[in-house]
């Protein structure tokens, strides 16, 4: 059979998984994508070519894995499901630079795997579909690792993407907005229906581009401390920036302090902390790190 009758139609699809016997894991969260033009869309985001490689995550039965295969110099696709394996080595078959891992990404040495699998090329990205209930795990991982990486596109539940996109002063601005735009700078590519799936998820999707900084946006004096400002200050939303400060790091007693420290960053106490920006973020999390609040 000609390898270009794409993976991702809905004949060629079901197809392979009767022919396999294959049953889908509700607990792994697989649906596979049965719309080239969706497939081609994530592709573009990735800004691939000859000389760039791919890390894709939970191939599947290889449809978005052909796709990228066409477009970059070597693809390595790290695949949890063992049942998947045989599969992938028969449709995958054709293109010699393309590499199954069988693994968990969440456990992977991923600085190892770029040293020996991404040495040749100019640049990587990372591509894929992921499973709903790994999707911030997995992210903050390829974020925090600080690997070399130039892009993440990723196909992701819409609401969190539209949560890691968003700005100050919405409903869906929270600390993973600030968390994934500390690392990177987020743009949304497409909406993606439930109904281009098998099987239909209950939720639509949407591919979202995160373009991996260089360079942070805001310098902080300790990182760790300021993430731990950012979630402190989103624990109860409904809640002013000092209520949620006080609870976590200041005793009753200390809260003309804590007024004192938000003056000093220029941030009035009534202020909620969907409405602070990252730089302000930074402000407030650098004055209580050398107030010595801990």
């Amino acid at each position: 059979m000609n390898r270009r009758e794409e993976i991702s139609t809905p004949r060629r699809t079901k197809e392979i998984i009767q022919k396999y016997g294959f049953s889908f894991k509700k607990s792994l969260g697989q649906n596979f994508l049965i719309d080239q033009n969706i497939l081609g869309k994530i592709v573009g985001a990735a800004d691939l070519d000859s000389s760039k490689g791919a890390l894709e995550i939970g191939p599947g039965i290889g449809a978005l894995t052909e796709k990228l295969a066409d477009a970059a110099s070597k693809v390595v696709a790290v695949e949890i499901d063992q049942r998947l394996l045989p599969i992938l080595g028969e449709v995958l078959q054709p293109f010699s630079h393309v590499k199954v891992v069988h693994g968990d990404v969440l456990k992977l040495d991923l600085q190892q795997l770029f040293q020996e699998e991404f040495k040749e090329v100019s640049g990587v990205s990372v591509v894929a579909n992921l499973p709903y209930y790994v999707t911030t795990p997995i992210l903050m991982k390829l974020l925090e690792e600080r690997l070399p990486l130039e892009n993440i596109v990723v196909m992701i539940q819409k609401e969190v993407a539209e949560r890691m996109a968003a700005s100050p002063g919405g409903k869906d601005y929270g600390s993973l907005s600030i968390a994934v735009q500390y690392f990177s700078e987020p743009e949304l590519v497409c909406v993606v229906p439930h109904t281009v799936f098998i099987p239909q998820p209950n939720v639509d999707s949407a591919v979202i581009r995160l373009k991996v900084r260089q360079e942070r946006p805001v310098e902080v004096a300790d990182e760790a401390f300021f993430f731990e400002v950012v979630q402190s200050s989103f624990a109860q939303r409904r809640k002013t920036i000092a209520n949620n400060l006080k609870s976590r790091f200041f005793a009753k007693e200390d809260r003309t302090e804590l007024e004192r420290l938000l003056e000093l960053a220029e941030i009035e106490p009534v202020r909620r902390a969907e409405t602070l920006s990252i730089e302000e973020f930074a402000s407030l999390s650098n004055v209580l790190y050398e107030a010595g609040v801990r």
